[in-house]
């Protein structure tokens, strides 16, 4: 080799170590005007350099021009097409080799690999295995092991370690470790300890690669054991068993290691503290993110978008949704996980309608949705109750191809659900090629909330019948459907199943549902047992349910029992001297109404406003009761007049009991006429065209002769009304409701 093609070969180097393809092709130039012949060894190097530069035309013209390639020559043009993913080409220089050793083989197999064509890499290594056998080598084995991980093809990967031992690699610390760590993902743990247990020489590698094992599959104290073995740790090996902690919900002890590894003085990644940063977020450990995030400051790593995202997500999980946003925007670099920890944080902090505007701007950036994106901000439509917007999304999902992901349909089952279309809900679920126990659970969810019990049962049953597991959530809506049609006795079975078949440990939520359960059944005697039974006292919704129906049966003395619990829980709570007001004001007893509120003005106790709203071309309109500041209150008032009138010729009377003032009986009706829902009514009556349903949305509950009321209007105007109140939908139509007479 001569001095000079030395000389270039090194000024080559630098350029792909500087990656700077320029400069490179200028040293070609040079190489053309200095040198007649060039050297088969320098024109290797300048193949070599323009497959490292990713310039693949450059790097077979030069091969071409090759008069004589030797097999490095045929090799490195090889693996540049492997590399690639030019599968084409890679199999025309493969069949044009004179000769093939190794690497040839290894660059053919990983090709395949690469691109996941399992049987085109089988196939290349069982010629390989038949023609070249003595080719086999630590590279050849771990590439096959690493396919059949990536692929879940366990069988292939047995069969490969069986050729392993069988060849005498066995002992290759190499491959040993995708080896076992094929085993492991698969859920084989114990084949792969095996495997390190049989492996004579151990480094760290294999270690941490074994804890992972163990930490994948729940081993947790078998981790800590191998880890606390180790005679010498990298910071892998302590990033690892952080990391491992946390995604087995071990928050505090991945803390506790953080700071042990931190005391130790050791060099800490991105994945380190972003860990570290998880395991707060999971604890809201506010104290321990914000040293956690000084410590990313004095460490130079808050440029790095993994760890800038971490603690977007951890600010927002500890409810501190301006530090997040103040993080996000100081982020140099930003990728979906970034916009989506910010959008999935405002979105589980009731902040739906930023997380929509976030998902703009995210777009607006040139940053595509992931299935997790599309599928929090569909979350973020449901909460909000913004069909029109989730629809667009649902269009987004099906043109990107995202629905396909189970949690983008599944946020879709829940959208349609929550916004009152339960027919598109079950339409959509019916289409789903793929359902979890999500999906299941949606929809079960969906019915409960429409009131349709003999439908949220028969899913159910349905979704037992398919071997699917409930959770929590599932039985809400199961209880709470039986609650909506009066089932008691199925209600006291599926909440007894819970423990007994489902290994479900009731918590508060299921204790509300038998609560209204019993309650709405008129069983309120049965609802006092029940509680005083209970191991943990009812939460304000529990009281506030058994003191709701107390006022519909008209039961003084467990009203007054369970207004005061409700008030000793959260004095500040205006439901409890509302609800027994309303039981006084039914009895007539006045009195008890003026001291319950002279408490409440005492106290600073006070109701919240009832207000509903209603989209129409993209706005929200907001009415309280007797509210007079919409622009189109004239119309909005003469409508409601005409249809009373209507309503009583129809045989409406208004119900005056739910009026919680002592006035003139033509003063009540007149309250009962404008409260907030019906003028909300009245604009859907007057704006939104003929044949589409007019969906409102109310804070509060629906009052009783407001949903008697609307019953009236479905019949006399012939339209569908979809009323969403804080409890569940109510869908009136021709005179019916949906929930029946168990609103």
């Amino acid at each position: 080799m001569s001095s000079n093609s030395n000389y270039y070969c090194s000024l080559l180097k630098i350029c792909t170590e500087t990656r700077n393809r320029s400069q490179a092709k200028k040293i070609h130039c040079h190489i053309l005007r200095t040198i007649k012949d060039p050297e088969t060894f320098l024109l290797n190097n300048l193949v070599n350099a323009y497959s490292k530069l990713g310039d693949l035309t450059y790097a077979r013209n030069v091969f071409d021009k090759i008069p004589q390639p030797n097999l490095f020559s045929w090799n490195t043009i090889l693996f540049t097409y492997s590399k690639s993913g030019n599968l084409s080409d890679m199999n025309d220089i493969f069949n044009r080799m004179p000769k093939r050793d190794g690497v040839s083989w290894n660059s053919l197999i990983s090709g395949y690999a690469s691109r996941a064509l399992v049987t085109d890499a089988v196939k290349g290594y069982n010629s390989m295995l038949g023609d070249e056998a003595a080719n086999l080598n630590r590279i050849t084995f771990s590439t096959m092991l690493i396919l059949s991980s990536s692929q879940g093809c366990i069988d292939l990967g047995r069969q490969i370690h069986g050729q392993i031992v069988k060849f005498g690699f066995g002992s290759y610390l190499f491959v040993g470790c995708p080896l076992m760590d094929m085993y492991s993902k698969a859920g084989f743990v114990y084949d792969a300890k095996q495997v390190f247990d049989e492996t004579p020489e151990r480094n760290v590698v294999m270690y941490n690669t074994m804890i992972t094992g163990f930490l994948r599959c729940g081993m947790v104290e078998d981790s800590w054991s191998l880890f606390h073995s180790m005679r010498e740790k990298d910071p892998i090996s302590w990033t690892t068993m952080i990391t491992g902690l946390t995604q087995n919900d071990l928050y505090k002890e991945a803390i506790d290691l953080f700071r042990e590894m931190r005391t130790e003085g050791l060099v800490m990644d991105q994945f380190t503290f972003g860990s570290m940063l998880t395991a707060c977020g999971g604890l809201m450990a506010l104290k321990e993110g914000k040293q956690a995030h000084a410590f990313v400051i004095r460490t130079n790593h808050m440029d790095n978008v993994f760890v800038g995202s971490a603690l977007v997500d951890m600010y927002c999980k500890c409810k501190r949704i301006a530090s997040a946003e103040a993080v996000f925007k100081r982020m140099t670099h930003k990728n979906v996980v970034s916009w989506t920890a910010l959008l999935v944080g405002y979105g589980q902090n009731g902040y739906s309608e930023e997380a929509i505007r976030v998902f703009g701007d995210m777009q607006r950036n040139d940053i595509n949705p992931d299935y997790y994106t599309l599928g929090s901000v569909i979350s973020s439509c449901a909460n909000l109750a913004s069909l029109e917007e989730g629809s667009q999304f649902h269009g987004q999902a099906i043109v990107s191809g995202l629905i396909s992901f189970t949690t983008v349909s599944n946020a879709l089952v829940t959208l349609y659900s929550k916004c009152g279309s339960i027919e598109e809900a079950n339409r959509l679920f019916n289409e789903m090629n793929f359902r979890d126990e999500v999906s299941w659970t949606a929809l079960v969810s969906g019915y409960a909330q429409f009131g349709k019990a003999n439908e949220t049962i028969d899913l159910f049953q349905k979704m037992l019948a398919h071997g699917l597991k409930p959770d929590e959530v599932t039985f809400v809506g199961v209880l709470s459907a039986c609650s909506r049609a009066g089932l008691v006795e199925k209600g006291y079975q599926y909440f007894e199943s819970m423990v007994k078949e489902h290994g479900i440990m009731p918590v508060v939520d299921h204790y509300t549902c038998m609560i209204d359960l019993l309650s709405r059944a008129g069983r309120l005697e049965e609802a006092r047992c029940f509680i005083n039974k209970m191991p943990m006292p009812p939460d304000a919704i529990g009281w506030s349910t058994l003191l709701s129906s107390c006022r519909l049966h008209g039961n003084l003395e467990v009203g007054k029992w369970a207004a005061a619990s409700l008030q000793e829980l959260e004095p500040n709570n205006p439901a409890g001297y509302i609800l027994l007001s309303s039981i006084y004001a039914a009895k007539g007893k006045w009195d008890y109404v003026s001291e319950l509120r002279r408490g409440m003005r005492n106290k600073g106790v006070r109701k919240e406003p009832g207000c509903s709203w209603i989209k129409y071309k993209g706005k929200v309109h907001i009415f309280s009761a007797d509210d007079q500041t919409s622009p189109f209150s004239d119309r909005i008032y003469a409508e409601l007049d005409k249809l009373n009138l209507k309503m009583i010729e129809e045989g409406y009377v208004p119900n005056l009991s739910t009026v919680l003032h002592d006035v003139e009986e033509s003063e009540k009706k007149k309250m009962l006429n404008y409260h907030s829902e019906r003028l909300a009514i009245a604009f859907g009556l007057i704006f939104i065209p003929p044949g589409l349903p007019i969906r409102i949305v109310k804070n509060l509950r629906v009052c009783g002769d407001c949903h008697n009321a609307t019953k009236y209007i479905s019949k006399i105007t012939q339209r569908e009304i979809l009323v969403r109140d804080a409890v569940r939908f109510h869908l009136f139509k021709d005179g019916t409701c949906s929930c029946g007479d168990f609103w």
